[in-house]
């Protein structure tokens, strides 16, 4: 057994198992905070996960605290506009620096010991460290000592870190899904995309651990109960499964609505194939961000986890070009987010659900349909993979 972790190798084994005999992960991934912390320092750190948007940083000299599963961190983009991610701590004695976003017009103050740091991390200032009137001291090297900084990523606006620093390169990490998409969005779909801020973000705070709410995403075998009215345009048979390179799994739409009003529709991305204008994916980037792309729009939202038993869903939706946030498309934004307003809330009932049943003795992971949850395995797979990989180092 896993130190630190109360999932044995047997019940590992058990999701790892051909789809028509696996067994989903047990009760307590989702509701134990030792497991959460566990979960934090040898599944999470371990990979790339999201922590925020760099849209968030909107001008030089900009931080912003985070807090990612208990862990102060902190994003900010220096003078020249460069954003990176460090450790939100004092290097002497671990105090949290900074409690607020905003600009910096001069430096990062510790309030314990007023040592100073400048936005990019470096130690500037240390106070009587020699003894009184002594700020200076050759026993102590001010260059070993800034901030600690975490490997960053940026893509589609998402800030990605990845704690442990030994994951393999960001952009081969994303790679297998920027050529999926390649035929979609084309080689310059991406720098396309624009947020119109104001009208294009949604939070929704749901009662789960935040597996589920990806679990839920994977399928759509769900659609027919839980969204009735999506469902009677983009049915469940009109859907069909994706899964690739062991860390993305989702599910695809031939019959996507375009957003539109009485008088217009949104630019759509110049790649897309005329002849596939309501086709659109939705997939999955494990461990904790959900994409999707259509004709006229994309989306990303980040699963945040809060606790164990709470996370916050963080949309952010990009239209086409610098047109698409113009007044002129303002009612047909509108519609697009309380589109998509609409399907999130309505998943919120059945993501809370589950996790009740989370605490029920009767159930012990559950199972899965061999055709409709394959995705949702896919995901728990690499899930129990990650556990797998950490007891044969041990």
């Amino acid at each position: 057994m896993i130190k630190n972790n109360s999932i044995s190798i047997k019940q590992i084994d058990a999701v790892l198992a051909p789809i028509t005999e696996a067994t989903g992960i047990p009760n307590i991934a989702y509701t134990d905070e030792n497991y959460f912390a566990f979960e934090r320092d040898q599944i999470l750190a371990k990979t790339w996960v999201c922590i925020g948007f760099a849209s968030d940083l909107h001008k030089n000299s900009y931080v912003k605290p985070i807090t990612f599963m208990n862990m102060p961190l902190l994003a900010m983009r220096n003078r020249d506009g460069k954003l990176e991610v460090f450790h939100n701590v004092c290097s002497h004695r671990g105090m949290k620096l900074v409690h607020e976003a905003g600009e910096i017009q001069g430096v990062i103050r510790c309030p314990y010991h007023s040592w100073t740091y400048n936005l990019d991390g470096d130690l500037k200032g240390t106070p009587h460290v020699g003894g009184i009137d002594v700020h200076k001291d050759e026993r102590f090297k001010c260059e070993k000592h800034g901030l600690k900084a975490i490997r960053s990523a940026i893509w589609m606006d998402m800030i990605f870190i990845n704690i442990s620093g030994d994951a393999p390169d960001f952009n081969q990490h994303i790679a297998p899904l920027t050529e999926r998409w390649q035929p979609f969005l084309g080689d310059n779909g991406y720098d396309l995309m624009r947020s119109a801020l104001t009208s294009s973000n949604l939070e929704i705070t749901v009662k789960s651990n935040w597996k589920l709410p990806v679990e839920n995403y994977c399928e759509a075998y769900h659609l027919p109960w839980v969204h009735p009215s999506l469902n009677t345009y983009s049915r469940l048979e009109d859907h069909y499964n994706i899964m690739f390179e062991g860390r993305f799994a989702g599910q695809g739409s031939t019959a996507y609505r375009l957003a539109e009003t009485v008088d217009t529709t949104l630019p759509k991305f110049p790649s897309w194939p005329a002849d596939k204008l309501q086709h659109a994916e939705y997939v999955a980037l494990f461990p904790n961000v959900l994409l999707g792309i259509q004709a006229d729009h994309a989306f990303a939202m980040m699963i945040e986890p809060i606790s164990a038993e709470e996370t916050v869903e963080h949309l952010r939706v990009f239209y086409v070009g610098d047109d698409a946030i113009s007044d002129k498309y303002a009612e047909c934004r509108k519609a697009t987010v309380e589109s998509w307003r609409i399907v999130f809330g309505e998943d919120i009932d059945a993501v809370e659900g589950m996790q009740k049943g989370r605490h029920s003795q009767g159930f012990t992971g559950g199972v899965f349909s061999p055709e409709m949850d394959l995705p949702t395995h896919y995901f728990q797979t690499w899930l129990a993979q990650q556990l797998k990989n950490i007891e044969d180092e041990a």
